[in-house]
């Protein structure tokens, strides 16, 4: 090969590596090096977190997921209102008084930062504890894709009208699903989440006063703590029946049995085109690990920051 031609293929090469640096792809070996204790100082923080209350990880799982539907999965939600100078998402009337757990993220940052300060994002942080809070309530685990920015910028905007709500149909689901890159099926195992936590009478007033497609007990049952007026806008009741502390397929065998909490978790089975996936979902529990691992990586995928864009911040509330 003639000097020029090794010269070129070099620089061929060079421009390869500056491109695939630019669009730098997630990996979980991202923080192998430059923080090795990362994973387990955020599960040791998650395994205390867990034992006080079971139910932030359900409320981990909703500020991650939250998170990735506005602007990616960029720590966008972390991002407190200062004043008129800097308007945030918690106020968006998805997460105004319900969104929780942001504390439990500040205390795994101050963790992080005295093993490797001004190396991990918040970002990360919310996707590992995401992963761990569900993997200790009995769920399945994943490897973790890692390397993301934190946003220096927030959408109130964009919270409010693309993050799906409790009152959605089936189309409109699958629509803003498919908006985030996001199939049917990725919709309904996503939404398998729900067998966790607990949602807040506003949410699932209709449905259990309005709706005729619910088991009668159980729409009796959840009117004691939700009237159809007189208040109780934040009384709580778990989206789950049978164990909505522990992690499993029985959130689909409500939804079999018309015992979804919310609107938007029985249009998944209602006579549409999601019926048989929920049905099998209420069958095999294996499967809907599988696919809910595997839902969980594509959703953290949805347009991070990387390379020299966004931040590290070093308070995941405010930019630095």
């Amino acid at each position: 090969m003639a000097p020029h031609s090794h010269f070129f293929a070099a620089l061929s090469i060079l421009l390869s590596l500056l491109a695939c640096s630019a669009n730098a792809q997630l990996t979980p070996t991202f923080y192998d090096r430059s923080c090795p204790k990362l994973q387990t100082i955020v599960r040791n923080a998650m395994v205390q977190t867990i034992k006080k209350e079971a139910r932030m990880g359900a409320s981990i799982l909703r500020l991650f997921f939250h998170d990735c539907f506005v602007n990616g999965c960029d720590g966008s939600i972390l991002l407190d209102d200062i004043g008129t100078t800097f308007v945030g998402e918690k106020n968006a009337a998805p997460n105004k008084n319900s969104a929780r757990g942001f504390e439990v993220i500040d205390t795994i940052k101050t963790n992080v930062e005295a093993s490797c300060n001004n190396t991990v994002s918040c970002a990360d942080i919310l996707a590992l504890a995401t992963r761990d809070g569900i993997n200790l309530l009995g769920g399945p685990t994943w490897q973790v894709p890692l390397g993301r920015r934190d946003a220096r910028t927030a959408s109130q905007r964009k919270a409010n009208t693309e993050i799906p709500s409790p009152s959605s149909d089936l189309s409109t689901l699958i629509s803003m699903f498919s908006a985030k890159g996001l199939s049917a099926r990725d919709l309904t195992v996503l939404s398998g989440g729900h067998t966790i936590g607990q949602a807040e009478c506003q949410f699932f007033r209709s449905r259990v006063n309005n709706e005729t497609n619910i088991d009668a007990a159980f729409a009796a049952s959840r009117k004691t703590n939700c009237p159809a007026s007189g208040g109780g806008d934040t009384n709580l009741a778990p989206l789950e029946t049978l164990t909505p502390t522990k992690f499993e397929n029985n959130y689909y065998r409500d939804l079999v049995a018309r015992k979804g909490l919310l609107h938007s978790d029985q249009v998944l089975f209602n006579g549409g085109s999601q019926d048989a996936l929920v049905k099998s979902y209420a069958a095999n529990n294996a499967a809907f690990f599988r696919d809910f691992a595997a839902a969980m990586v594509k959703m953290s995928k949805i347009s991070p920051l990387t390379g020299t864009n966004g931040e590290i911040r070093k308070n995941c509330r405010v930019v630095n």
